[in-house]
């Protein structure tokens, strides 16, 4: 019995746990709203390109 008492009072493995629940509740959320990222990340990729043709480039003179 003390070897099941043990067990249950040994926090070794807590950290892999917790990491895993983390991982969980982030898919999930991805999961959740991933048209919405998807709009966010699109409009941004979109600005980003529309904004790159206003960028002068100069040649150093030596």
């Amino acid at each position: 019995m003390s070897g099941f008492k043990n067990f249950l009072t040994e926090e070794d493995g807590m950290g892999t746990v917790e990491i895993i629940l983390i991982i969980v509740v982030l898919i999930a959320l991805v999961t959740l709203f991933s048209g919405q990222i998807r709009t966010v990340v699109s409009s941004i990729m979109e600005k980003i390109t529309s904004g790159a043709g206003d960028i002068e480039v100069s040649t150093p003179t030596t």
